[in-house]
C-alpha cells in the first residue's frame, strides 16, 4: 500500500528470498484513490520480466467490506457495505484481481459473492460476524475460502442456555470451505492450530504469512496499510501489535517461518506442511497446473532447505535467485 511500483517489487522480492515463488499481493482498506493506485502497480509490477521476483498470480482485496465489529488491525474509517456498481467496475479496471475477502452476513454480499466466483474470483470469507445460517448461505453463493481462521471473525458465544456457533466453528465444518492459517506461533497457539489441521486435512489448510511491510523485521515501528493514511504498529516478540498491545497489528512472518512452526511446534509431518504451503493453495487459487508441485510440465520452482527449515537454495522457473546475501 506504499503507492509505488518499486514498492511492490521490493515486497515480492523480500518474500521471494524466504522462499515465496507465487505471490498474490494483498490491499488493505483505504480510500479509493489509494486502492486503485496501489492496483494498478500491482499490475506493473507483474508485468517487469524479472527472475528475481516471484510470479504475481493476481490480486487479493482485504475488504473493504466488512463487518465493522471484526475490523482487526483494518482501519474501520474505511470499512463499508458492498456496492453493487463499485466492485463490478474494479473486477472490470482491474482483471488482476483474484480473489476477495468480505463479510458475507451484508446486505449484497452474498449477491457479490455469486457473480466473482462466476467470473473466477476466489470468494473468501473474512472480517466478519456471520452466524450458522450466513455462513451456510456464503457457502451457496460462492465463497468457498476464509481468510486467516479464528482471526477477525464470529466465535462460539452462549445466549441464554442456547450456544450459537460464529464463522470459525463453521469454517471447520463446513467441507467446501478451505481455511487459511497463520502459522506464524503468534496467532494462533499450536494446540489451536492442531484442532484446525485435525478438522480440516492438509487438503484444506492454506498457510498464509498475512505479512504487513514489516515482514522479517525483529522489532522495531512501522505501518500498516497506507504510507500516508496508515496505523502505526510495533513488531515485537516475532509480530505486529497495534499501540497498547490491544490487538495484533499483522504478521511479520514469511513462508519458511509457516512451515518451521508447522513441523517444530505443531508436530505437522513436513510433508504436510509443505502441501499447505504450495499444493493447496495452488488448487485453490487454480494454478495447480502449472505450480505446487514437483513433476514433469509444471514450473522448476524449486526449494532446498535443511532440517532446521533453513533455505539453501532457491530456483525460480529453473533459474537460481539471486538475493541481497549473496
Amino acid at each position: 500500500m506504499d503507492g509505488t511500483v518499486d514498492a511492490v517489487i521490493t515486497g515480492c522480492k523480500a518474500h521471494m528470498e524466504s522462499g515465496t515463488t507465487s505471490i498474490l499481493p494483498t490491499t488493505l482498506t483505504s480510500t479509493q484513490e489509494e486502492l486503485f493506485q496501489n492496483l494498478e502497480n500491482i499490475g506493473i509490477a507483474a508485468q517487469i520480466p524479472d527472475l528475481n521476483m516471484p510470479n504475481i498470480l493476481g490480486i487479493h482485496l482485504e475488504g473493504p467490506y466488512f463487518a465493522k465489529e471484526q475490523h482487526g488491525a483494518q482501519d474501520v474509517g474505511y470499512i463499508k457495505n458492498p456496492v453493487v456498481q463499485e466492485y463490478l467496475d474494479i473486477i472490470e479496471k482491474f482483471p488482476m484481481v483474484r480473489r476477495w475477502t468480505v463479510a458475507p452476513e451484508l446486505p449484497e454480499a452474498l449477491k457479490m459473492g455469486a457473480a466473482l466466483s462466476r467470473k473466477g474470483v476466489v470468494m473468501s470469507i473474512g472480517h466478519s460476524n456471520a452466524d450458522e445460517q450466513a455462513m451456510e448461505n456464503a457457502v451457496e453463493n460462492g465463497f468457498s475460502l476464509v481468510t486467516h481462521e479464528f482471526l477477525g471473525m464470529s466465535r462460539l458465544k452462549r445466549e441464554n442456555s442456547e450456544f450459537k456457533l460464529g464463522v470459525a466453528e463453521m469454517a471447520l465444518i463446513l467441507d467446501a470451505l478451505s481455511v487459511e492459517v497463520i502459522a506464524d506461533g503468534k496467532h494462533l497457539p499450536p494446540n489451536l492450530i492442531r484442532l484446525i489441521y485435525k478438522m480440516k486435512g492438509p487438503e484444506k489448510i492454506c498457510l498464509v504469512t498475512d505479512s504487513i511491510r514489516a515482514a522479517g523485521m525483529i522489532q522495531g515501528e512501522s505501518i500498516i496499510g497506507s504510507l500516508k493514511n496508515g496505523q502505526r504498529v510495533v513488531v515485537e516478540d516475532g509480530v505486529a501489535y497495534m499501540p497498547g498491545k490491544t490487538s495484533f497489528g499483522g504478521s511479520v512472518a514469511t513462508a519458511d517461518r509457516l512451515i518451521r512452526t508447522m513441523v517444530k511446534q505443531v508436530g505437522v509431518p513436513l510433508h504436510e506442511a509443505v502441501m499447505m504451503m504450495t499444493t493447496t493453495p495452488a488448487k485453490i487459487m487454480g494454478v495447480e497446473h502449472t505450480i505446487g508441485m514437483i513433476s514433469p510440465g509444471k514450473d522448476a520452482d524449486l526449494l532446498v532447505f535443511d532440517e532446521d527449515i533453513n533455505l539453501k537454495f532457491i530456483m525460480n522457473k529453473g533459474n537460481m535467485f539471486k538475493n541481497r546475501m549473496d
